[in-house]
C-alpha cells in the first residue's frame, strides 16, 4: 500500500496549476504587504525629483510597447503622480508609433484627474515623431520645429505651457520609461549633449545595462522592471499595480519553493521506505 509520501510524488499536475492560481488571485483579495527592499537607485531618483522646485518643467517619455506594460507602465503612473505631488508641470512625448502616445494620453489624463491638473496648462502630449535621433537633436534648438503640434493637433502656441517652454533649456528632469534601445540615445545625447538631467525606467531584462550609468552618474536614478516600479509607488506613498503585482510574485515563489521542497523530502523518504521493505 502506497504511503501519503508515494502519492505525493504522482499527484495529479492540475492540482499544482490550482495552487498556483489561486496563489495568484489571492492577493489581490486580500493584500499580504510582503516586505520591499528599496534599492539605492530608486531612492536616487526619489531624492532628486523631491529635490526640483515647485513648478519645475519635467519630460516624462513613453517609451515602451504595449507588450511589456506590465513592467513599465506602472512606473510611468508613479512618476507622473510624483511629479504632479510637486506641482510640476509634465511635457510627454514618444519614440514608438505603436501605442506610446495613446499610453502617454491615457496615463496622464487619469493621474491629472486625481490631482485636478488641468489640459495644456499643467501637462502636454506631444505625441510621436519618426527619427528619435533627429528629435533628440532638434528639440535641444526648438521644440515646436519638432512638434509644431501636439498629439490631438493643436498648435503648441495655443497651449499655454508651451508659451513658456521651448527647448531643453527649459526643462528641469526628464525621466524615460523604456523598454529598447531608445533609452541609450536620451543619455548619449540629451544628457551627454545638453546636460539634462535624467533617470531611467527599464524591463528588468534591460536594467543591468543601466547600472553603469547610474555610476558615472549620467542617470541619476533607475528603476529596473517591476520591483523597481514597487519600489517608487512605496517611496511616493501610493503603492498601486506594481506594488501588488510584486505580492503575486512572491507568493507564487514561494509556493514553488514549498512544492519543491516537499517534493525532495517526499522523494527521501519514499526511498527510504523501499529499502527497509527490500530488507
Amino acid at each position: 500500500m502506497d504511503t501519503f509520501w508515494e502519492k505525493l510524488q504522482s499527484i495529479d499536475r492540475r492540482w499544482v496549476y490550482l495552487m498556483v492560481g489561486i496563489a495568484v488571485i489571492f492577493p489581490f483579495i486580500v493584500p499580504i504587504h510582503f516586505p520591499l527592499s528599496i534599492t539605492p537607485e530608486a531612492r536616487s531618483l526619489y531624492d532628486t525629483v523631491e529635490a526640483l522646485p515647485d513648478s519645475s518643467v519635467v519630460m516624462l517619455v513613453f517609451d515602451y510597447y504595449p507588450s511589456t506594460m506590465a513592467e513599465t507602465e506602472p512606473m510611468a503612473v508613479a512618476a507622473a503622480r510624483h511629479f504632479f505631488k510637486k506641482n510640476c508641470k509634465i511635457i510627454t512625448l514618444s519614440n514608438i508609433p505603436l501605442g506610446g502616445p495613446s499610453m502617454a494620453e491615457e496615463v496622464t489624463r487619469r493621474v491629472a484627474k486625481e490631482f485636478g491638473k488641468t489640459y495644456g496648462v499643467d501637462y502636454v502630449n506631444l505625441g510621436y515623431k519618426y527619427g528619435y535621433v533627429s528629435v533628440m537633436k532638434g528639440m535641444a534648438t526648438s521644440i515646436e520645429s519638432v512638434f509644431p503640434t501636439d498629439n490631438t493637433g493643436t498648435p503648441l502656441k495655443d497651449l499655454p505651457l508651451m508659451q513658456r517652454v521651448k527647448s531643453y533649456k527649459d526643462i528641469a528632469f526628464l525621466f524615460e520609461v523604456a523598454d529598447n534601445a531608445t533609452a541609450d540615445f536620451w543619455i548619449s545625447i540629451v544628457n551627454a549633449g545638453y546636460g539634462l538631467p535624467m533617470g531611467v525606467g527599464a524591463t528588468a531584462v534591460m536594467a543591468p545595462k543601466f547600472y553603469s550609468f547610474y555610476g558615472s552618474k549620467q542617470i541619476v536614478g533607475l528603476l529596473g522592471g517591476m520591483k523597481g516600479a514597487a519600489e517608487y509607488e512605496v517611496l511616493i506613498g501610493h503603492p498601486d499595480a506594481a506594488f501588488r503585482g510584486m505580492d503575486v510574485q512572491s507568493l507564487v515563489h514561494l509556493l514553488i519553493i514549498f512544492m519543491v521542497v516537499l517534493g525532495n523530502i517526499g522523494f527521501f523518504i519514499s526511498r527510504q521506505h523501499k529499502r527497509r521493505i527490500k530488507i
